[in-house]
């Protein structure tokens, strides 16, 4: 809680913290098949994947729970994307680095959205536009952590450039950094928490919910993490969970923080200066054993009082 009342910098993941998280396919463009078998396949792929863009592809192909099609060979790169075998192809899916990784030629495509790149056999097939809407609640939290004076706002993202700079206009977010593998997301962390900015303006404090973020949620002075649809690595490594996924909640436990101490040192400046008064008093002759009982048991009984008002934050 000390910590928390002291943060200076805030740092958040984009997808499931400051967006909703729930992708949605926008469009598909195929290269060299139809766009039923390039979503056909990239569902396939996606299978056995927890992530909102595998629920994206999934829900845009409802067939592929029920078409038999044998996945074999799964095996999830982080910070790429998965690669299956389905019905004797294999299939990546994808971003550009697993392009890169399986040798396909993929080309670059001006959309705004979250681009999910799809080979076949190391040839290059298509990509698909899945898109996320920011959460309502988004930008009021933003408001509110510069309200409470914090003084650096960053948003650290995997995903493509121009989407991380529309999120980060919308938000109007001090800075961002797209394009990052997890490791990337802790070495980018342990830049923003040495640098002098950050020592001079308190503590900082990272918000996620994947399970690429509890690195970088441990690593952090203070690690908030969003507990609906977070992960359960996420929830582990983090000090603050937010059962709502609403970011604003940020602000108030930082708030809560702040006025629960500032309830501890009235309580302990109180207490102990009553007690020093009635010891001038007595040794001068003037303190009765009345005003004594008070500085004891009358300061415990007052001091509960006072504190008792850290349950209504408003």
């Amino acid at each position: 809680m000390d910590i928390l009342a002291k943060v200076g910098t805030v740092v958040f993941d984009k997808t499931g913290t400051l967006t909703h998280g729930q992708f949605a396919v926008e469009a598909v463009h195929p290269d060299t098949c139809s766009e039923h078998q390039l979503l056909h396949l990239a569902a396939h792929v996606e299978h056995f994947s927890t992530h909102p863009i595998g629920a994206a592809l999934r829900d845009a192909f409802p067939e592929e729970a029920t078409d038999g099609c044998r996945i074999s060979d799964v095996e999830e790169i982080a910070g790429q994307g998965i690669v299956a075998q389905v019905e004797g192809q294999k299939i990546a899916v994808g971003n550009t680095r697993l392009m890169d990784t399986v040798g396909a030629a993929w080309h670059d495509c001006h959309h705004v959205g979250t681009i999910i790149h799809i080979a076949i056999d190391g040839t290059y097939a298509g990509h698909i536009v899945i898109n996320d809407k920011i959460k309502e609640d988004s930008q009021e939290a933003i408001t509110q952590l510069k309200a409470l004076g914090v003084e650096r706002t960053v948003m650290l993202t995997g995903d493509r450039q121009e989407v991380a700079e529309h999120v980060a206009t919308q938000l109007q977010l001090d800075e961002y950094h797209a394009g990052l593998l997890p490791a990337d997301k802790v070495a980018y962390m342990n830049n923003i928490a040495n640098s002098q900015q950050s020592k001079a303006n308190g503590h900082t404090l990272f918000a996620g919910d994947g399970i690429n973020d509890a690195p970088v949620l441990a690593r952090a002075d203070v690690g908030i993490a969003m507990g609906g649809l977070g992960s359960d690595a996420a929830i582990e490594a983090a000090d603050v969970v937010v059962m709502d996924d609403r970011p604003s909640k940020i602000a108030l436990a930082i708030r809560i923080a702040r006025r629960t101490l500032a309830i501890a040192r009235q309580n302990v400046c109180f207490a102990i200066g009553v007690k020093v008064a009635v010891l001038i008093l007595a040794a001068v002759g003037i303190a009765t054993m009345w005003l004594a009982v008070f500085a004891d048991v009358g300061v415990t009984v007052l001091a509960v009082l006072n504190a008792m008002r850290a349950l209504r934050i408003k």
